[in-house]
């Protein structure tokens, strides 16, 4: 299963969609929104009163809920989508719980975000029957450790907030439960149990207070699973303590990352963190230009070369490997480096891959994942030539074209060619649809058009005009991510008034979201989020 954090990274600096000038239909096109899978029924949802109704069946029939919220145009999601999600193993474990489905351009759906306090898409969380959550399954693991998990929960898993205060009270836990903690997707957490500044160190704490060694009466299947959670522990906790922030590396850590690196069996295992966070690892372990630097990231460099052609891990795995390489190369080079020394080996290595990835994949939400991440790969080599047309030549294959728009978009722009930026940006924006995607690529083009284009106030107006129109037709723009949208544009207005025409623009703008807020409800504080984009 293809790891979340270089998908979730690619998705954050990718989503600059364009927009047009042109006008759009009163009601924005909405995206077909099929189930995540067609082996078990999925209850759709976007209301209360679906989540209702599906916690209602949960506990008539007492059994746990499993909420998947994800979106049609979504890499990871769509990797979940061809994996996880499709083995007969989930197929016949969804017999134990409730499964349900928010996408998020669902209309109302933003607004069960906040309820969930889901932010990043894909997130899965297993709920008991009164909404209490279990522990919310890390989509990037190997597909059998999420599967554990799972099982795990399903098995009589207490809440996720009482298993975590009880391991750091000192509190005796069950195995499953230390493989819960381990395997808990604290990238999605969204400061449900810690906020992503204390992670490092509970992740730490966590590690230090697993059970290790044997003891009377302990199976040796249990000291053994119960190592392998410290040292994915150890590991999550080194990968987040990235710019100097976190926990700080001894002699112990160095020596835990070596055996990791050594071992064939324990790379594998734990390859979703090495591949989302290998080169910080690096980084936290060694000082620039050392011979500890050199030294530790060919042992590195190494360890993923050997599982780069494991057949039985997905495209999608396999894919993340050559990204991380490619991050491990470009250490100490800058992160905007547009032609990064990395080695002809590696040049072409990136290169084959593509063309294999290319070639070999026939499901189309296999696609929509491992060619965007691919592409990405691509650029962060320098092969932006090579980039451009992997993109081009799979938007007629694309069942979200603009996503792979907003990448041509991305990749024009770090070259300096603006023009092409823009155009690719506008030509995302028209083909995007639902109404948190669009504003969204709305959004995100809007504040390139700024920093590309802020000569052009009629342009930036009449966007900006057109994003406020699309928020006031549906009745959850100002809740989760479609707020945080809007949020961008309003800060990027403040930011570009630096005059007496941009003050006239704002103005005309100030007074069209006075009618939008007028028609958004006060009672969900939707109305309070309108106005403060007013007085920004």
């Amino acid at each position: 299963m293809t790891h979340t954090f270089p998908l979730r990274a690619l998705g954050a600096a990718l989503l600059l969609a364009g927009a047009t000038l042109t006008a759009q239909a009163n009601t924005p096109p909405t995206p077909p929104i099929n189930p995540p899978s067609k082996n078990i029924t999925w209850l759709a949802a976007g209301q209360e009163a679906d989540i209702d109704r599906a916690f209602a069946q949960a506990k008539a029939q007492n059994k746990p809920v499993l909420l998947y919220w994800g979106a049609t145009w979504c890499p990871p999601c769509n990797q979940l989508k061809a994996t996880f999600f499709n083995t007969q193993d989930f197929a016949i474990q969804a017999r134990d719980f409730v499964a349900v489905h928010v996408d998020g351009d669902r209309p109302g759906a933003q607004k069960l975000g906040a309820r969930f306090k889901v932010r990043g898409y894909p997130t899965v969380i297993l709920m008991n029957p009164q909404g209490a959550e279990i522990t919310r399954l890390p989509g990037e693991a190997d597909a059998q450790q999420v599967m554990a998990v799972l099982r795990s929960g399903l098995s009589g898993g207490r809440p996720i907030q009482q298993v975590l205060a009880d391991a750091r009270s000192g509190k005796a836990l069950s195995t499953n439960e230390w493989r819960t903690l381990a395997y808990y997707s604290w990238e999605t957490d969204e400061s449900q149990l810690v906020g992503p500044a204390d992670r490092p160190h509970l992740l730490a704490e966590l590690a230090a207070k697993v059970p290790q060694g044997s003891s009377a009466g302990a199976a040796a299947g249990a000291v053994k699973v119960h190592a392998e959670m410290a040292m994915r522990l150890w590991l999550k906790a080194l990968a987040a303590s990235d710019d100097g922030k976190g926990i700080k590396p001894d002699a112990m850590l160095r020596e835990l990352v070596h055996g990791v690196l050594s071992d064939p069996a324990a790379t594998k295992l734990h390859l979703d963190v090495l591949t989302g966070g290998g080169a910080k690892m690096v980084q936290v372990l060694s000082e620039d230009g050392s011979p500890d630097r050199a030294a530790l990231v060919q042992r590195m460099d190494t360890a993923l070369v050997r599982v780069q052609t494991d057949a039985s891990l997905s495209r999608g795995d396999r894919t993340q490997v050559v990204i991380e390489r490619i991050a491990l190369a470009r250490l100490g080079q800058g992160k905007d480096t547009l032609k990064p020394r990395i080695s002809e080996a590696l040049t072409q290595a990136a290169r084959e891959h593509a063309q294999r990835m290319d070639r070999e994949i026939t499901d189309g939400y296999e696609r929509q994942a491992v060619i965007t991440s691919t592409a990405y790969l691509l650029g962060q080599a320098g092969l932006w030539e090579d980039s451009d047309a992997l993109l081009k030549t799979n938007l007629a294959r694309s069942h979200s074209p603009y996503y792979l728009m907003s990448q041509l978009g991305s990749n024009a722009r770090k070259q300096g060619r603006t023009a092409d930026a823009l155009k690719w940006y506008q030509e995302s924006f028209d083909k995007s649809v639902g109404p948190a995607t669009r504003l969204q690529w709305g959004a995100g083009y809007f504040n390139a058009l700024v920093d590309l284009a802020p000569q052009d106030a009629a342009r930036i107006e009449a966007v900006a005009a057109q994003l406020f129109k699309e928020a006031a037709q549906d009745n959850a723009s100002f809740h989760e991510r479609s707020a945080r949208s809007l949020q961008r544009v309003a800060a990027k207005l403040k930011e570009w008034n630096k005059g007496p025409a941009q003050a006239a623009v704002l103005q005309r703008l100030q007074q069209q979201l006075t009618g939008v807020c007028a028609g958004v409800p006060a009672a969900d504080g939707q109305r309070q989020t309108c106005q403060n984009l007013m007085k920004a």
